[in-house]
C-alpha cells in the first residue's frame, strides 16, 4: 500500500492511525474467518478469508483491503475483540 496513503487513514469512528495487519495477524484472522467466528461491528458474519488488511495503531479495530482499495466503512469493521488469542506484534 501507498505510504502516503497509509500515513493520512485513520479509523473514520476514532481517528486512531492504522497500520497494515502483520502476517501473524492476518493469518489469526483468516483462520477465525473459517472457523465461523468473526462478525464485523455490525453483526454480519465475515465470510471471506482477508487478503491483506489494515488495524488500527490501538489494535481495536480491522479494515479489510480488496483490491488494493481501503474499506473503512465504520459497520465493515472487524473488532479484535472478538479473538480469542488474537497475537501480539513485536
Amino acid at each position: 500500500m501507498d505510504k502516503r496513503l497509509l500515513d493520512i487513514l485513520c479509523c473514520p469512528v476514532s481517528k486512531t492511525p492504522v497500520r497494515p495487519l502483520a502476517r501473524g495477524e492476518l493469518d489469526a484472522v483468516n483462520a477465525a474467518i473459517e472457523r465461523g467466528e468473526v462478525d464485523t461491528v455490525a453483526g454480519s458474519p465475515v465470510r471471506d478469508r482477508l487478503g491483506e488488511g489494515l488495524i488500527t495503531i490501538d489494535r481495536k479495530v480491522i479494515y479489510r483491503v480488496d483490491d488494493g482499495i481501503p474499506v473503512m466503512l465504520p459497520e465493515e469493521g472487524i473488532g479484535t475483540v472478538q479473538f480469542k488469542d488474537f497475537p501480539a506484534v513485536a
